[in-house]
């Protein structure tokens, strides 16, 4: 990092691999000065890598960065390269963030870490050796609504928390003729959807209310067989006619019973969290209700800046009423100067970008961490550990997450 004469610090940043979700990370580095100019904090594209040379070019021509390598090890050797974002793909995650940590390097990396708790767990003790900053694409968390949703919990505006309800249903798998890309195939990817999107469901409700101790889960694999993708050819989104039919080694759906602990407003709270890579109808339907004694909310991300809460039992007019994400919620009004007019999926990646370089910095930690990432992996292992043997499964505390737990 350097210091500049005007007071403002500039952080190297390296990508490795330039896919969609790397150009992401990248518009969100070069929209911070615009979004928050008062930061201070100006990214400095310096160093990308990816196999593939059109996409290495393409980091230089078109996002910006000042050189490329096929190979991430000289992203990691580049002196002037401060941060790193990781968005390889997942069989990748624990490989390079060690090799970050190892590095000196803070990294800002995809979820899941891991191919599961063990791999989640190397990276956490490579960060705390090497002293890094962490970062966990855990994006859900940073929309306004849910900032707003977390806040009126914290505040106990609906009361004692009694139980919550979450799903994440997609239709990116829902077509038996979808390709069997690396996502469904375990040594790859690890779990199936409990990994992909059960992940982001358990981040949610831990940053919300605290941490989950305790589930019973059930997983199916509803499609046996995929047609084969050739890696590196297409997406998971791929359709294949009359290809070569392989195995499917993961699940499709998942569903959870969960209980609570840890935080005075939801303390004993209980609930049921699903998940579905072919569910036919949805499209991303990512979506999380809470009720108390006194009230409840609901979000979903296809309505991304909205909020149906009610509230103020006893009223006269009972029922939901729709609250538009606007100025004071979380981070909006940086965005967008009033209700109604709508933030994208790409801001909260912005938003992400933020609250790591600011912790990079030495600023407020208020950025989702590889012990996030840690604690969300204990609990989808300990659902696949459930659906194996049908029984309850318990996950530990993990210390050093932002799960919402009172002082």
């Amino acid at each position: 990092m350097q210091k500049n004469d005007d007071g403002t610090i500039t952080i190297g940043v390296g990508l490795i691999s330039v896919g969609w979700m790397g150009q992401l990370h990248s518009r969100a580095y070069s929209n911070l000065r615009y979004v928050y100019p008062e930061l201070g904090i100006r990214p400095r594209l310096v160093h990308a890598a990816d196999t593939a040379p059109a996409r290495a070019t393409e980091a230089v021509e078109v996002l910006g960065y000042e050189r490329a390598s096929a190979d991430y090890h000289e992203v990691l050797n580049d002196p002037e390269v401060d941060v790193v974002s990781i968005c390889a793909p997942n069989f990748l995650h624990a490989e390079i963030a060690v090799a970050a940590a190892k590095a000196g390097k803070h990294f800002w990396v995809e979820k899941p870490v891991g191919r599961g708790e063990d791999e989640t767990r190397a990276v956490s003790e490579a960060a705390a050796e090497a002293g890094v900053v962490s970062s966990i694409g855990f994006n859900y968390r940073h929309a306004p609504a849910i900032e707003h949703l977390k806040k009126l919990i914290a505040d106990g505006e609906l009361g004692r928390i009694t139980n919550v309800r979450g799903n994440m249903f997609a239709d990116y798998s829902a077509d038996p003729r979808g390709a069997l890309s690396w996502r469904f195939i375990r040594n790859l990817a690890g779990s199936g959807v409990l990994g992909d999107l059960m992940g982001h469901l358990v981040d949610l409700v831990q940053y919300t209310l605290g941490p989950i101790a305790e589930v019973s889960a059930i997983t199916s694999t509803v499609y046996t067989e995929r047609p084969e993708l050739p890696m590196g050819s297409g997406t998971h989104f791929a359709v294949i006619e009359n290809g070569e039919m392989k195995p499917v080694e993961n699940e499709d759906y998942a569903g959870m019973l969960v209980r609570l602990s840890g935080n005075a407003v939801a303390a004993d709270a209980v609930g049921t969290l699903e998940a579905s890579r072919v569910a036919v109808g949805p499209r991303a339907s990512y979506g999380i209700e809470i009720y108390g004694t006194n009230g409840s909310a609901h979000w979903d991300f296809e309505r991304m800046n909205e909020l149906h809460i009610s509230s103020g039992l006893g009223a006269a007019h009972q029922g939901y009423t729709r609250v538009m994400a606007s100025p004071g919620m979380g981070d909006f009004g940086l965005f967008q100067p009033g209700a109604g007019t709508s933030m994208g999926y790409d801001d909260l990646k912005v938003i992400e970008a933020k609250k790591f370089l600011e912790a990079v910095a030495g600023r407020a930690a208020l950025n989702s961490n590889i012990q996030d990432a840690l604690s969300a992996s204990q609990v989808i292992s300990a659902a696949e550990r459930s659906a194996a043997e049908r029984r309850w499964e318990s996950s530990a505390p993990v210390a050093g997450t932002t799960a919402a737990i009172a002082d």
